[in-house]
């Protein structure tokens, strides 16, 4: 299929956001033109103090999406757009299933659908996760490739009440699930005019830039630097496992749009392993002794060694300059 025009007009959902910002940056700095959804106006302003002195007001626009759930929330803002990277997905800390996957479902279809109807659009990008191909490892040990799924159980996903935290990475991994592959149903029932690819990025890293966002992966971490017990709670329920630079995937998210030979492609942007026990644990000693989670218990949860196949995306790395996968320093960042 035709490729994305260089210097073209990209729709990037949920701009405003730690991976969001970092993909428009990208796409900014590539030479494409980005126009930017955010839920509220207000979401919207540091985010032209980031980009509009260094590319220009007319590089970086953005436009107000208040509920990506609603049919046609996306049927104006695809017009003129080459291509799409649907980022924006509000699950983080949601632990009730009802208010999670039926809404980051309807939202990918509703901006899949706006997308087949735009027929300037030549690809889609989704912003999937590790967590719907990673969990739980395969008993026979087989690496985890672009064939894996990850297997919620329903019974515990749609458990009734209460809502425990224990219950967060479940609906968490089944929102993942039922959304990515909702829309390799869509491509495959509907055969639109545009090629799909979806990225999958384990905890993503690195700098952050603004102080006026959340910041997601990347702020539990700054909470857990300033103190916050809460931050290494979240962080252990998480299972936390990999980790990938956050450059590192905003440029596979533009070699998802742009790259002719990616086409119907899963991408695992896993860059490296982490031990989130010992993460906590060189947090904690470098925090005045670790005296404010004197508390917390910090033993391992004893993961599973998990391998994963991630030879294109270093090879996709590559094509852009940089030397496959970045290293720990993410962490640093």
């Amino acid at each position: 299929m035709a490729p994305v025009p260089d210097g073209s007009l990209i729709l990037v959902t949920g701009v405003n956001g730690y991976l969001g910002s970092h993909i428009a940056k990208e796409l900014l700095h590539q030479g494409f033109r980005v126009r930017g959804t955010v839920r509220e106006a207000y979401k919207a302003e540091y985010m032209h103090g980031l980009f509009d002195e260094k590319y220009g007001s007319d590089a970086f626009t953005t436009c107000i999406v208040e509920d990506m759930a609603t049919t046609g929330a996306f049927d104006d803002v695809v017009k003129g757009c080459s291509g799409i990277i649907h980022v924006a997905s509000d699950v983080c800390g949601i632990t009730d299933p009802n208010k999670v996957i039926p809404v980051a479902a309807a939202g990918v279809q509703n901006a899949l659908a706006a997308a087949a109807r735009e027929t300037s659009v030549k690809r889609f990008v989704l912003t999937s996760s590790s967590a719907a191909c990673s969990f739980p490892c395969p008993d026979n040990g087989a690496p985890i490739d672009v064939t894996s799924w990850s297997d919620p159980r329903d019974d515990v996903v749609w458990a009734p009440p209460p809502y425990h935290e224990d219950r967060l990475m479940p609906v968490y991994i089944a929102s993942k699930v039922t959304t990515e592959k909702s829309c390799w149903r869509f491509m495959e029932e509907n055969k639109p005019s545009f090629t799909f690819n979806a990225v999958l990025p384990p905890w993503v890293l690195g700098t952050i830039l603004s102080e006026q966002q959340p910041a997601s992966s990347a702020g539990v971490f700054r909470k857990l630097w300033q103190g916050d017990e809460d931050a290494a709670v979240f962080l252990k329920n998480a299972l936390v496992e990999f980790y990938i630079n956050i450059t590192d995937v905003a440029v596979l998210h533009a070699a998802a749009l742009r790259e002719v030979d990616v086409e119907g492609e899963r991408l695992l942007a896993f860059g490296g392993k982490i031990d989130i026990d010992d993460t906590i644990r060189v947090f904690l000693r470098l925090r005045d002794g670790g005296d404010g989670f004197a508390e917390f218990d910090t033993t391992s949860k004893g993961y599973v060694n998990k391998t994963v196949v991630t030879e294109r995306c270093r090879e996709l790395l590559r094509r852009y300059g940089r030397p496959g996968f970045t290293s720990e320093a993410g962490l640093r960042a």
